[in-house]
Parts: structure tokens; C-alpha cells; sequence
């Protein structure tokens, strides 16, 4: 198995990092020739590469000389939706109204109220400082639920079976599968149409037979999900849209 190189992160505070309203990184890492600047489309945060000769003070500098280009990338990118009372957020493709009622209410923590007029609301019961925490969770369980029925489905048809199913925050790829089995999966997959986590679902699955992404391994994938390539073409033209949504602390 390769190793990576091991690299140091440190967040730089500077008044720089104050107007930019997000977090900056500085990794110091073994294999860099030169300073690098880019930000992060999921994160919404500012990455600094440098050498390990390098200092805090030298990362400070060439973020200055390139804070123009920097606020330029971060002015592009779609607005942060945190989770808060009133606020619009998909679910399963269909967009929805928070409401947090900070009170106790029986019955599930976060409960779908259709509504006659309007959007549907998601109803977050309990205190609203919990809230943000208590619907990021619901959105966990109700991925992890989908993913289960899915993973087996496709595992089925296909003849693999998982060793177990993660659902994680992963920041740049919606799922994956290891040597060893086991399947980790975005939990933002719920936030998209039920066809778009069954696609993803059914190409993790695939890979439990071909760890690779040849002409076999999609084959297998259009043999469990005939409708793979409109699936796999919505991502790549909306996937980035629901990194917009989450707890009101994420960075």
C-alpha cells in the first residue's frame, strides 16, 4: 500500500482572513516546491500549500499579494444555506422550509408536515440551539437508511456483499469503497433526487467486484443502474450546489 506523505495544517489568523469571512489553511507539506494558493468549492475555505522551509510569515504574504484573486474565487461560489429556522434546503430532490420550534412535541425530532400551501416544512422540535445539530443528524439517519436499501439491492443483482455501509461528511467525493469492503458514502445524498443516491450507491457497489473504473466495472454499473449516465451527468452539473447546506457552525 502507498503511503502518503504526511503534511502539517495550521489556520492562519490575520486580518487578511477576517475581511475573507472564512477559514484560511496552511499546509506545510514535504513534497512542495513553492508556494500554492486555491480554494476549496465544498469547504469554502482558503488552502495555502508551502514548503516545509517555509514560515507563517511567508503563507501571510502570499495570501496579501493574492487576495484579489482569492475573493474573486470565493465571490463565485454558491451562497452557504446554514441550517436555521426559515431557511430552504432539498430533500430528496424536493425543496423544503425548516422550522424550528423550540419547543418539545411528540413524536420523531424532526417531522414532515406536507402543508396545504406552499413548501413542505421539516419541523425540528426541542431547543433551537440544539436544532442545527438535531436536523444534520435526522439528514444522517435518513441517508443511512436509503443507502442500506439500496447497497442491497444492487448487491444483490450483482452478487457482492458489502462488509459494512459508513455515511460520512465527506468533502470531496460522494461515496467510495475500500480493499476490505466497506462502502463510505456523503450524507448530502439525501439532499438530492432518490435517483441521483441510487446511482452512487449502485457505482460503490460495483466496485466490490472491480476496484477500478475500466469498461467492466460500467458495465456492471449500467447492469444494476440502466439509467447511470442522466444520474451521473446531474451530479456533475449539481453535486456542488448541495455542499451549500448544513449546521450553521460548519466552516
Amino acid at each position: 500500500m502507498r503511503q502518503t506523505a504526511r503534511f502539517e495544517v495550521k489556520v492562519l489568523k490575520r486580518p487578511q482572513t477576517e475581511e475573507l469571512g472564512c477559514p484560511v489553511e496552511v499546509r506545510r507539506h514535504p513534497g512542495a516546491r513553492r508556494l500554492t494558493l486555491r480554494v476549496s468549492r465544498t469547504r469554502r475555505a482558503v488552502i495555502v500549500t508551502m514548503p516545509v522551509q517555509c514560515d507563517l510569515g511567508e503563507a501571510g504574504s502570499f495570501l496579501s499579494r493574492n487576495i484579489a484573486w482569492v475573493r474573486e474565487r470565493l465571490d463565485s461560489l454558491p451562497h452557504p444555506v446554514p441550517f436555521c429556522d426559515g431557511a430552504l434546503m432539498p430533500l430528496r430532490g424536493e425543496f423544503h422550509r425548516l422550522v424550528f420550534t423550540g419547543q418539545r412535541e411528540p413524536g420523531r425530532v424532526v417531522q414532515r408536515d406536507p402543508v396545504c400551501l406552499g413548501l413542505p416544512e421539516l419541523r425540528v422540535s426541542g431547543r433551537i440551539e440544539h436544532a442545527g445539530r438535531r436536523m444534520r443528524d435526522w439528514l444522517f439517519a435518513e441517508a443511512r437508511r436509503d443507502l442500506d436499501a439500496r447497497v442491497v439491492v444492487h448487491a444483490r443483482h450483482l452478487g457482492v456483499a458489502p462488509k459494512r455501509i459508513v455515511v460520512r461528511d465527506q468533502a470531496t467525493r460522494w461515496g467510495s469503497c475500500s480493499t476490505t469492503g466497506v462502502l463510505s458514502f456523503s450524507w448530502r445524498l439525501i439532499l438530492a433526487p432518490a435517483r441521483i443516491l441510487d446511482y452512487v450507491a449502485a457505482h460503490e457497489v460495483a466496485h466490490l467486484a472491480e476496484m477500478n473504473h475500466g469498461a467492466s466495472f460500467w458495465a456492471l454499473v449500467a447492469r444494476t443502474m440502466p439509467s447511470m449516465k442522466e444520474a451521473k451527468g446531474w451530479l456533475q452539473l449539481y453535486g456542488l450546489d448541495l455542499h451549500r447546506y448544513g449546521p450553521a457552525e460548519r466552516g
